[in-house]
């Protein structure tokens, strides 16, 4: 179908005829498929074409952003106005005998095939979804976990806007260390970092930057609190991208496993997916594909499989 910009009798979008056409030619069958008349009734009827609930919802799918906000009496009108417009421009192509068009013609088959498609593989990722799958998913997953470590730790930042001014980084670097000497005495890390710290966020927690793996600091920092032993705060300020930093480890741990039913939705999205793709690399196996629009290429040796390639780590810094 098409969407209508505006409003439902606002100059039609590319396909507004085809769809049009193709909701008078199959509106009969259509309808009848959706019409259930406990379940979903009788909205209107225009011209004796009958429009049901479960029309109204198809149109708000099609319609998508250029649904208008509001409540749900306007948004309720605006559809039924939409759909309304569509069969009556629906019929007046008909009578155009626009449906003979082979452009046309070309559009409702691949608004059919797409529809199909999008319909197989919609039920081909529900159907691989099931308790037994999520659970293999997710135990596979833990298992490539390993013993990642995570460090909880803490930061003072003292930022330096521009990195090639020495003077400026000079005088970051001097605040740390007078830090470093308060620590050096006694005071509390959390107390000084909601005093001082130039990380706006550390100054609501202490600096508590919570639990974080390697790859999600960058490296200077990373490598300081992954050093330390917990409870221990770094001797020396540390300079990353952002400015000097101290750091204090508050803990160490083997990163736990997310529980199931916290990413059971993930799970589930990837069942879905990998169940599609899987489909359509069967069919595309099974399939006779010619390319008409490339000369034909014989087929590549076997190659030797190629070495896993490095993973690059995010890096990042609370700033």
């Amino acid at each position: 179908m098409t969407r209508l910009s505006v409003s439902p009798l606002s100059a039609p979008r590319r396909l507004a005829l085809v769809a049009a056409g193709a909701a008078a030619l199959l509106a009969a069958a259509t309808l009848a498929v959706f019409a259930q008349a406990a379940e979903d009734p009788v909205i209107a009827k225009v011209n004796g074409i009958e429009i049901h609930q479960s029309d109204l919802t198809l149109a708000e799918e099609d319609v998508g952003q250029n649904l208008p906000q509001g409540n749900e009496a306007a948004k309720h009108e605006y559809v039924v106005n939409y759909l309304t417009d569509m069969i009556l421009l629906a019929q007046a192509a008909e009578e155009k005998r626009l449906q003979d068009d082979p452009d046309f013609k070309r559009h409702v088959a691949f608004a059919r095939n797409k529809v199909l498609m999008e319909t197989l593989l919609q039920n081909e990722g529900r159907s691989a979804v099931n308790d037994k799958a999520l659970h293999a998913v997710y135990d596979e997953a833990v298992k490539q976990m390993g013993n990642e470590e995570e460090v909880h730790a803490r930061h003072i930042l003292f930022r330096v806007a521009n990195p090639n001014d020495e003077k400026e980084s000079k005088a970051a670097e001097e605040k740390a260390k007078a830090v470093i000497a308060r620590l050096a005495k006694g005071e509390d890390f959390a107390k000084i970092a909601n005093e001082l710290t130039e990380d706006p966020s550390g100054r609501k927690d202490g600096g508590d930057l919570g639990y974080f793996t390697k790859d999600q600091m960058v490296p200077e920092f990373a490598a300081i609190a992954f050093a330390l032993d917990k409870g221990k705060y770094s001797a020396q300020p540390v300079r990353t991208q952002f400015g000097w930093h101290v750091v204090k480890v508050e803990d160490k741990r083997k990163k736990p496993a997310p529980v199931f039913d916290k990413v059971k939705n993930q799970l589930q999205s990837y069942v879905e997916r990998k169940a599609q793709v899987d489909l359509v690399t069967r069919l595309r196996a099974a399939a006779k594909i010619e390319r008409l629009d490339k000369p034909a290429q014989p087929a590549p040796a076997p190659a030797p499989a190629p070495a896993p390639a490095p993973q690059t780590a995010p890096q990042t810094v609370p700033k």
